[in-house]
Parts: C-alpha cells; sequence; structure tokens
C-alpha cells in the first residue's frame, strides 16, 4: 500500500503532466520511449518508488525544477533563502566557464554598490532568481553549483571571526 508522501509525490507528478497537456501515453511518445506509459502512472498512483536520480530526469523532460514535484509540505524548502554570501576570491580565483556569469553579476554589484573589501558579496534573493534564470536552473540549483564549486561561504559570521 503506497505511503501517504508517495501518493504526495504522486499527485504533483500527474498534476505537472495534465498542466503540460499530455497524456501518459503521450509522455511516451514525447519521449520516445524514454519514459514508459505504465511506469510514470505507476509513480503517479504511487505504486512504485521513484529514485531521486529518475525524479531529477523527470524533472527535466517536464521542464521544471525538482522542487516542484516535491509535495508540499515534504520538509524540504529549497527557495526558501534571503541572500547567500559569495567568497570572492575563490569566485575569482577559480571561475571557469561555468561561473562566468556569477562573477561578472559579482562584479557589476560590487562596483553598483561601491563595495571593494574583495573578500565577499551578499547576494540577495532577487540577485539569486535573476542568476538562476541566466543558467537556465532553479535557485537551489545555483546554490548546490556554488556549493559544489567552493565559493558560497556557509556561515558568513565565521568568516568575519578571523
Amino acid at each position: 500500500m503506497p505511503s501517504e508522501y508517495a501518493k504526495s509525490l504522486g499527485a504533483r507528478l500527474r498534476s505537472i503532466r495534465q498542466q503540460q497537456g499530455l497524456s501518459l501515453q503521450g509522455v511516451e511518445e514525447k519521449s520516445n520511449g524514454r519514459w514508459k506509459a505504465v511506469v510514470v502512472g505507476s509513480y503517479e498512483r504511487g505504486d512504485r518508488a521513484v529514485t531521486v536520480s529518475r525524479l531529477a530526469e523527470l524533472a527535466d523532460f517536464y521542464r521544471v525544477p525538482v522542487s516542484e514535484l516535491l509535495p508540499d509540505g515534504s520538509g524540504i524548502r529549497l527557495e526558501a533563502t534571503n541572500k547567500i554570501v559569495l567568497d570572492l576570491e575563490k569566485l575569482y580565483d577559480t571561475t571557469g566557464e561555468d561561473l562566468a556569469y556569477v562573477a561578472r553579476y559579482a562584479r557589476a554589484i560590487q562596483q553598483q554598490r561601491g563595495d571593494y573589501n574583495g573578500r565577499v558579496l551578499s547576494i540577495r534573493a532577487d540577485d539569486l532568481r535573476a542568476l538562476a534564470i541566466v543558467y537556465d536552473i532553479s535557485p537551489s540549483g545555483l546554490i548546490e553549483r556554488l556549493t559544489e564549486q567552493g565559493v558560497l561561504v556557509a556561515d558568513p559570521r565565521a568568516f568575519f571571526a578571523s
């Protein structure tokens, strides 16, 4: 018997699919058989567990952030951030093409604010959303990318204590 969470996740999957005007068979056709109608249907009913990687692939197929597929009350609040803090030294020293837009944006903010302390820069939620659009990912996806690249300051208070 499916858990309440599995049912809620399935309801979100069904809702996203229906919002896009797709039947289960339509998903199979649009994906060229990558997503079988019977499998997607079993995810939607909560009869079959979906792995995180498969959920991410399905989100990519539907062109929505993974967080949009998660049911309300899942305990995961990926978009609930007021601001992030970038380590500018690491950003400017290690930036390849992957974070070039973030580096350019950070320089523009520094210039606009007249803030050249050179160590850290806070990025407000609106700026984060704008940058995420440029990268065609969710704000939480961008935060994840910044974390992986080591340019996000986890605890800004500790940074200034040194």
